[in-house]
């Protein structure tokens, strides 16, 4: 039976690192005090682990160290990574390793911007560790994004300490367990002090991690309740990603993209780009998966979410995996990092889900309250037709049957285009379900390809998802994926 890891306190592990003699390293830290080195100096034995300890508080001073940002934002993940790089090879440079051979080097660095005193900003920073795990072995990295919630900047100061003691302990002693590194970054720490929402781990030492497994296990462990990652598979920061962007998200299983998936991304890209307050060249666009849509069986299969991922990624889209399987909430996330115009590509069946009061019971002001969340924001539904296979009717905007109760507030939406229709849709496509395509892939059916497009079908067949053990195509020649979804986008 396997026992429970023991928690240790922050000062525990300071002091198992600092009497560590092989372990020897440089703290930067920049905005948030020396939270994180004073964890180290008063546990004592710190002279043989700590090489040196700045903090370059001043912004001149700072550039002249790590160079200048360019975009005027010193709490930001290229800072961190320059000061990584920057302390790292100082000490490669000063330390003769003739002279200690049997020394693993580190450099610890963050930026930290903690609450305001007048409470309007929320505090915030980025944490790494660039180490070794063996003298001589090259360096590994693992950084990570923090939003702050408590209200005091003294306690955010204590919980950075307690964070960065967390991560460099990790480091050195989890490192062969990636999830449990993860976990481990929690230790005398809750949600309600600190919400991880991005983190990476790269080099020598993580070369078998996919870091979008690790975004998904922070929505799946309660760290954050959502994450993004781009096409090329790397974690994003969601302010990174969204900030006064015009959002534009669809959500779905993706189990796998269907010709459907790509029409309603195409025809409501098109529609969206026609508002008034949309900026073409301004758009972000989204594909949502909810933890509730990865669950099979009550757990998540994390090949199963792979397989997604990879044909996500392989057509060239950024990713948003949520927990926010109320559509408020998301609109709520969203409107954190831009006040613009934003869009929701929906199916109409969605539609009639989300006029459905039992989903609102646990607010005060129930679907009312969800409608002023949602609505209060600059939102467009952008609304997706539905075939009713057993009346043979089309769902619009016009014909989609809304609870009579409600029937007054969904006219006072439709009046003032608050939801408007895609009408250039492909009829062709609307009797294509995830569903069913995924079931012929499992079977090994032979038609299932005739309800994806051309470039999905290939990705699968090339990559053996979602269980197909089919012929692989001996053509390596076609056009790749990502350009033949966008050519597919950009002529629908």
């Amino acid at each position: 039976m396997d026992l429970e890891r023991v928690i240790l306190s922050a000062k525990q592990k300071a002091l198992r690192i600092n009497l560590n003699q092989e372990l020897y390293g440089t703290f930067a830290e920049i905005g948030a005090g020396q939270e994180v080195v004073r964890q180290f100096f008063r546990a004592g034995g710190a002279s043989g682990t700590i090489a040196k300890a700045i903090s370059a508080y001043d912004k001149d001073f700072s550039d002249a160290i790590y160079g200048e940002e360019k975009k005027g934002r010193y709490v930001c993940q290229l800072r961190l990574e320059k000061m990584l790089k920057h302390e790292y090879q100082l000490i490669e440079e000063r330390l003769k390793r003739e002279n200690h051979p049997n020394k693993k080097y580190f450099a610890f660095a963050n930026t930290v911007a903690t609450i305001n005193f007048h409470k309007t900003s929320q505090g915030h920073g980025w944490f790494g560790v660039k180490f070794q795990t063996e003298a001589g072995r090259p360096a590994s990295e693992v950084f990570l994004h923090a939003r702050l919630h408590e209200s005091d900047a003294l306690m955010q100061q204590v919980t950075t300490g307690i964070l960065g003691t967390n991560l460099i302990y990790g480091c050195f002693f989890f490192y062969k367990d990636p999830k449990e590194l993860l976990k481990s970054l929690y230790d005398n720490l809750d949600r309600s002090q600190l919400e991880i929402d991005m983190i990476e781990m790269n080099g020598a030492d993580f070369t078998s991690v996919d870091n979008r497994l690790l975004s998904l296990q922070l929505v799946k462990n309660g760290m954050t309740d959502a994450v993004i990652f781009s096409p090329d598979g790397h974690n994003l920061q969601a302010a990174d990603v969204l900030y006064k962007k015009n959002i534009l998200a669809l959500r779905g299983s993706f189990r796998p993209v269907t010709k459907v998936n790509i029409d309603m991304i195409a025809k409501g890209l098109k529609r969206f780009k026609e508002e008034p307050k949309v900026d073409p060249d301004n758009i972000q666009v989204l594909f949502e998966i909810t933890l509730n849509n990865l669950k099979s069986q009550g757990d998540i299969d994390e090949q199963d979410f792979l397989d997604r991922a990879d044909i996500l990624c392989s057509i060239g889209q950024t990713v948003l995996i949520s927990n926010y399987q109320k559509y408020y909430k998301l609109i709520e996330f969203f409107s954190r990092h831009s006040k613009k115009r934003m869009g929701v590509i929906m199916g109409a069946s969605t539609l009639v889900d989300i006029f459905n009061e039992k989903y609102y019971r646990d607010l005060n002001g129930g679907i009312l309250e969800a409608f002023g969340i949602l609505f209060s924001r600059d939102l467009k539904i952008l609304l997706y037709p539905w075939k009713d296979e057993k009346s043979n009717t089309l769902w619009t905007s016009k014909t989609t049957p809304i609870h009579p109760r409600l029937k007054a507030l969904y006219d006072y939406l439709t009046f003032n285009k608050k939801i408007v229709d895609i009408e250039d849709y492909d009829e062709s496509v609307l009797s294509i379900f995830s569903t069913e395509a995924f079931r012929k892939i499992k079977n090994g059916e032979s038609d299932w390809e005739s309800l994806v497009p051309i470039f999905v079908d290939q990705i699968i067949k090339e990559k053996c998802l979602f269980g197909y053990c089919g012929v692989k195509p001996m053509n390596k020649s076609h056009e790749d994926p990502a350009k033949a979804a966008a050519r597919a986008i950009d002529q629908s």
